[in-house]
Parts: structure tokens; C-alpha cells; sequence
């Protein structure tokens, strides 16, 4: 069997959809160190009200990065399983698809 053709946005959307899931993962781990930061600082703080206030600008940005990775790897996933399958059907236009054996 050959590969000959693939769609496209179905392409673009499962990419979009895997790389949206690696953006969540690295949304998390970067709002963890962000948080644990804060929290470190605010423990070698003198003052309360500026450890509040920073945990609180803390949380804030964690969450904030948790979505903007998360939209931006899914936007980035999407235009670049777009482009590929393009290019993929193109080229395997030219010179013939990948061969799959499949029992």
C-alpha cells in the first residue's frame, strides 16, 4: 500500500491538537518554577505586603502562561501539520508516496 495523498486539515488539526497538549505540559512545568520562585522570594522577604502582592502577580502570570502556550503551540501545531501535508502531497505527486506494508 501508498501513502498517495493526505488531508490536509486533517493534518493540521492533529497536529494542532498534539502540539496544544505539549503546550499545556510546558505551560505547567513553567508555572510550577514560576510559582516556586515566588515563593521562595517572598520567603526571603522582609516585608508581607510585597510577598502578597508578588504571590498574588505570581499566580497571575503562571495561569496566563499556562494558556499561551498552550494557544500558541496549538496555533503553531496547526499551520505547520498544514504545511506539511502540503508539502508532503506535492512532493508525493512528483516521485510517489511512502509504502506501507500492512497485514
Amino acid at each position: 500500500m501508498q501513502i498517495k495523498r493526505i488531508g490536509a486539515l486533517s493534518a493540521g488539526k492533529v497536529t494542532g491538537a498534539l502540539y496544544a497538549l505539549i503546550g499545556l505540559i510546558f505551560g505547567v512545568i513553567f508555572a510550577l518554577f514560576s510559582l516556586l520562585g515566588i515563593v521562595i522570594g517572598s520567603l526571603a522577604s522582609a516585608s508581607f505586603d510585597s510577598s502578597t502582592a508578588a504571590l498574588f502577580s505570581g499566580v497571575g502570570v503562571a495561569i496566563a502562561s499556562v494558556i499561551f502556550l498552550l494557544v500558541l503551540y496549538g496555533i503553531l501545531g496547526f499551520i505547520s501539520g498544514l504545511i506539511s501535508a502540503f508539502l508532503y502531497n506535492v512532493v508525493a505527486g512528483l516521485i510517489g508516496g511512502i509504502e506501507v506494508d500492512v497485514e
